[in-house]
């Protein structure tokens, strides 16, 4: 009897050993994507990323998505590590304030698959830097604010000053330029991603001061500032995402970087076996950003004229600046 239990035990045990190599052969792809302190329901690039990671699930039962929240800086390398330990195929770290951590984690685990949205610093053979031309996207909601504009005074909120980051203010501020050469372009730095309560005060002093359209690229923070323009009757235009649904009276339009897309290519290329590292650029000819869909308040000869320039810029007719020398009005960058 006791020869028998043990066959039978040891049977059971290649058994369960045979099912699990055939899991782990047949298993699913496995995706985690690390969030920065603008947190998963930032209703910006955040949320955007994932809401695309949930959508590749929902029609390919293949790939298996997680994140993991940082609530301070601290988060990111233990975030990353996290799922490192737990095996994922790719990691998705979103937003440039991981790059160091992810840098990190890349050159001591070569054979562990990243992304990271919006940093292209990291050259390495297993990461690939999803880049968006948000300058473009910003450029159009600048003609948008510019044409609108009534008393020929706008204003903007930027999260942070980073090289990536000021593409956003040089883009809005030409375009605010181009269509309104007089009017004036309050700037504000609000040095956080997360401080709701900051973005709405930095909005309402920029209109006790005169604005009429605010444009924020301030994640999380932004969404103070569309909050302070629909109590103050003003509009906001805002960012990564169509942000109409959080005031559809008060939000003029957005500029869409299509994060989601992104993360969700990058997935796929990861599931096909058809990984490139290095940057992989999203612009206006290939949709990756864009106006809005939502465009209902925006006169129609404006948005004629923003069609153009939107053509134009594909077509190569156009170029937006990237640089601050090239937009001495943008002021963020000291």
């Amino acid at each position: 009897m006791k020869k028998i239990l043990s066959l039978v035990l040891a049977l059971c045990m290649l058994c369960t050993m045979a099912i699990s190599f055939a899991s782990a052969e047949g298993g699913k792809i496995r995706i985690g994507m690390v969030t920065d302190v603008g947190g998963v329901n930032d209703k910006s690039f955040n949320q955007t990323s994932w809401e695309g990671l949930q959508a590749l699930a929902a029609e390919d039962a293949s790939f298996e998505v997680n994140y993991l929240e940082s609530k301070t800086d601290a988060d990111y390398q233990t975030n990353i590590n996290t799922f490192i330990d737990e095996g994922y195929d790719l990691i998705i770290c979103v937003g440039y304030m991981l790059a160091d951590a992810t840098r990190e984690a890349a050159q001591d685990n070569p054979d562990q698959k990243f992304a990271i949205i919006d940093d292209a610093s990291i050259d390495l053979p297993n990461v690939a830097c999803l880049m968006f031309a948000q300058e473009q996207a910003s450029y159009l909601v600048g003609l948008v604010a510019g044409y609108v504009t009534e008393s020929k005074n706008v204003g903007y909120v930027q999260g942070m000053v980073s090289d990536s980051m000021n593409l956003f203010g040089i883009g809005y501020i030409t375009g605010v330029k181009e269509a309104c050469p007089e009017a004036e372009v309050q700037q504000y730095n609000a040095n956080n991603f997360g401080d709701i309560a900051g973005g709405a005060t930095a909005a309402k002093n920029m209109i006790t001061k005169g604005a009429d359209v605010i444009y924020h690229a301030a994640g999380g923070t932004g969404m103070g500032v569309i909050n302070a323009c629909g109590e103050e009757g003003k509009w906001a235009i805002g960012v990564d995402t169509d942000q109409s649904v959080l005031d559809p009276e008060h939000v003029l339009t957005s500029a869409m970087k299509r994060v989601d897309v992104a993360s969700q290519d990058i997935s796929k290329a990861v599931k096909d076996g058809a990984f490139v590292a290095g940057v992989h650029m999203y612009d206006l000819s290939n949709g990756g950003v864009d106006l809005a869909p939502t465009r209902d308040h925006i006169p129609a000869d404006v948005l004629e004229k923003v069609e153009a320039a939107k053509a134009a810029i594909i077509a190569g007719e156009k170029v937006v600046p990237t640089t601050t020398d090239a937009c001495p009005d943008f002021v963020l960058d000291d």
